[in-house]
């Protein structure tokens, strides 16, 4: 029932402002493309959760008759909602050419070293050809070294650290050594020999958007945007941990210089979240990704949960085409 004084209509109509503003504020960000400050860029990465408060706005305002309000809480959710929406068609065509060459390619945070069981159990299970870790500390290191197979897995770049800090690429095919970009956090690089082909590979895994430390994330994902543009036109294949989802500008700008395209989009899982992991469907945000240059076709993408993390792990499948 209407609020039935104008006192209470009144303070329905002021709630409902305070929650557009808020939600007003984050939506203009991502129709502005910009990530602005903080807490813009933490609230991009839950875009869909914002459609909560505008929805409450426009209870408040329909409870308060308050048509002004009504129209603006109408406006905020169309936003949100256009980009929010199932836009993950994966209507891409495939690259031209033959294909050369079929791998799968795994990407996992194991916090701090915490879910290398559940990634030792994964790759056994799974076989991917090319393994990228996040935050691989010692404990990672020495078991990955100890438990995975050198027959199946010859060619290791390893970065050591502790915490977050380390890093390791596995890969199945051949590896040369490349520089990798110089960060917070360990970011190495490699170019593999796949299907007679040169692969640029670029593991990903910039600071976090933490209050206060949004100018760092903004920089180390302008060093992978950087990388992209300097691999753009050449097979590449950048995985990782990127603490960005397409909401955020910065991660949208990688992309374009690059030219490249998120595997989980290109098959319809552009709004599974990958953390945190407790978290399901639409809630959560997709910070790790798979971007590949339009060379490779994706065939399947998937989430992947492992214990003791609060990242899931992407597996996606590719293949390869011979574009030249």
């Amino acid at each position: 029932m209407p609020p039935s004084t104008p006192r209470a209509r009144s303070a329905a109509a002021w709630s409902a402002t305070l929650l557009l503003i808020a939600a007003s504020v984050v939506a203009g960000c991502r129709v502005a493309g910009t990530d602005g400050v903080t807490p813009v860029p933490q609230l991009l990465a839950f875009l869909p959760w914002l459609l909560l408060p505008a929805g409450a706005a426009l209870l408040l305002a329909l409870l308060a008759r308050w048509r002004t309000g009504m129209v603006w809480a109408v406006a905020v959710l169309a936003v949100i909602g256009w980009f929010v929406r199932p836009y993950d068609t994966g209507l891409t065509d495939d690259p031209p050419g033959p294909v050369v060459a079929r791998l799968e390619v795994l990407t996992s945070n194991v916090e701090f070293g915490n879910a290398t069981e559940g990634l030792l159990a994964a790759i056994r299970r799974e076989q991917p050809d090319l393994v990228f870790v996040q935050e691989c500390d010692p404990r990672c290191a020495d078991a990955l070294a100890a438990e995975v197979s050198r027959g199946d897995y010859p060619h290791r770049t390893v970065v050591e650290g502790r915490a977050a800090s380390g890093s390791a690429i596995l890969s199945k095919l051949p590896l040369r050594a490349a520089g990798g970009i110089d960060a917070t956090l360990a970011m190495p690089g490699s170019v593999a020999v796949v299907g007679g082909r040169t692969v640029d590979l670029q593991l990903a895994h910039p600071l976090p958007p933490i209050p206060g430390g949004v100018a760092g994330w903004r920089r180390e994902l302008g060093l992978l945007r950087t990388y992209a543009a300097g691999v753009k036109g050449r097979p590449a294949l950048v995985a990782g941990d990127f603490n960005a989802t397409q909401d955020h500008y910065a991660f949208r700008r990688i992309l374009d210089a690059g030219d490249l395209r998120d595997s989980a989009t290109l098959v319809g899982a552009a709004r599974i979240p990958s953390w945190p992991s407790a978290v399901r469907r639409p809630l959560g945000a997709q910070i790790d990704h798979v971007l590949v240059s339009g060379d490779f076709s994706v065939r399947k993408a998937r989430f992947l949960d492992l214990a003791n993390t609060d990242h899931r792990a992407l597996l996606v499948q590719l293949e390869l085409h011979d574009v030249r």
